[in-house]
């Protein structure tokens, strides 16, 4: 499930972070679904405890998880308030991207192709 690339510039634990996150917004992390604990994760992936500790501190300072004390780490529920700030920001930033793609050459067809893509992946649980 969670795949890591040793040579990458990108350290460990955004890795791991992205990763869950990619998890979560395809579907096949849902709601209330509960994570590796640390020490399960760290001994698959051969990873220190403190980076998988550092990811999941990550994830839940953003609310894409939640923690319970001596039970784990668990897929946070989509709250529609809590989420309108981020909602601005990627907002924000898929303008920009959507600008460079125009630059690029991007028509609104293959634009449009590639948010049924994401579509079809959720739907498909990819």
């Amino acid at each position: 499930m969670f795949e890591l690339d040793v040579r990458s510039r990108k350290p460990i634990y955004e890795q791991l972070n992205d990763k869950v996150k990619e998890l979560i917004m395809h579907g096949i992390l849902r709601a209330d679904e509960q994570l590796p604990s640390v020490r399960t994760l760290s001994s698959q992936l051969t990873v220190n405890p403190n980076t998988i500790q550092k990811a999941y501190r990550e994830l839940e300072r953003e609310g894409y998880i939640y923690s319970l004390q001596g039970k784990g780490s668990f897929v946070a529920p989509l709250q529609q308030g809590q989420n309108e700030s981020k909602r601005a920001g990627l907002r924000e930033e898929l303008l920009r991207l959507m600008a460079e793609a125009v630059y690029l050459g991007f028509t609104a067809n293959e634009i449009g192709a590639l948010y049924r893509q994401v579509l079809e992946q959720r739907e498909k649980g990819e």
